[in-house]
């Protein structure tokens, strides 16, 4: 009886140990409640190139486009996606798409474009599932569209809920400044990650 009893608390001691040394939410917490405050900004859509200062360079808060909307969410946390990106292109350039014709790295765009994040948060974070179930889609999480035209899409999951209560809202920019909108399904999702700023 007393072996027994001995098993079971190792058993339960292992059991806490496991839960203890699960991942925190905080920071995806964090960056949910960072990505809604630039809900707050107004913005006109604009991508324009722009020479930018660097680590920590930023086009003017009252322009942008998706991208900005996530960099400038994980800046309100701590990271800094200019020039995290910028020195994984320069580490592993030919990684990265080409399709702009460019020869090096360049720390004034890199960051601002979708393709480029996605093949960042894939080398640099953890790959999730695409799929059509909004229970695979956690807050913190970014998710990646193809809009009509071939444009690219970019978003952050947050733990706010659709009007029925089913799906997770999404912040984005699709042209009209920085929104929380229930529109995570209304596009064909391309990529679905978690970074959380380590590599």
């Amino acid at each position: 009886m007393r072996q027994v009893s001995i098993v079971v608390a190792v058993s339960l001691a292992l059991v806490t140990h496991q839960f203890s040394q699960e991942p925190s939410d905080e920071f995806a917490t964090q960056l949910v409640e960072a990505a809604i405050e630039r809900t707050s900004h107004e913005v006109t859509y604009d991508g324009s190139y722009r020479q930018i200062d660097y680590p920590g360079g930023d086009i003017p808060d009252g322009i942008g486009v998706c991208t900005d909307v996530v960099i400038r969410a994980y800046r309100g946390v701590g990271v800094d996606l200019q020039q995290a990106v910028h020195e994984d292109m320069s580490a592993a350039f030919s990684a990265y798409p080409t399709i702009w014709g460019l020869k090096r790295p360049d720390s004034n765009i890199d960051h601002r474009r979708v393709l480029n994040l996605q093949v960042f948060f894939l080398r640099n974070g953890i790959k999730l599932p695409v799929s059509d179930n909004p229970d695979d889609y956690r807050a913190g999480e970014i998710v990646t569209w193809m809009l009509p035209g071939n444009l690219p899409h970019v978003g952050i999951v947050t733990d706010q809920r659709s009007s029925d209560g089913i799906r997770p809202m999404v912040v984005h920019n699709i042209g009209s400044g920085p929104k929380l909108e229930d529109r995570l399904f209304e596009f064909p999702i391309t990529g679905h990650y978690k970074y959380d700023g380590s590599k």
